[in-house]
């Protein structure tokens, strides 16, 4: 017998999001001196602290004006705003797995948009 669980819900998070998120979790944890970080949960925090560049009203922030652009979708606009690339190349290393490829003038505009938060 096999027992499933059923996603009730799915939302991306920017890691500037998760890191708050995650801020939380660790300060609700840090007051109860029983609980540890379990070490999933502490590398998961050492992420975030490390690559978050941006404060989470800026990233969401980010998002939005990425996906008001023509050929970027949610889960991309997402990566964007994640990884922040600065150059054609970074970004095209984020659309390598799409089934199409942008212009220069395209990849030039999601940059431009990029460079306002970076």
């Amino acid at each position: 017998m096999t027992i499933f669980k059923e996603v009730l819900d799915e939302e991306y998070l920017t890691v500037a999001e998760t890191k708050a998120v995650l801020a939380d979790i660790e300060a609700e944890r840090a007051a109860d001196e029983d609980r540890e970080l379990r070490y999933e949960l502490a590398r998961a925090i050492e992420h975030v602290n490390r690559f978050a560049e941006l404060e989470p009203a800026e990233s969401r922030e980010l998002v939005a004006e990425l996906r008001e652009l023509e050929g970027v979708e949610e889960a991309t606009a997402y990566k964007i705003a994640d990884l922040l690339p600065r150059t054609r190349d970074e970004l095209r290393a984020v659309y390598a797995q799409e089934r199409y490829s942008l212009s220069g003038e395209e990849l030039d505009e999601i940059l431009s948009v990029v460079a306002k938060y970076a």
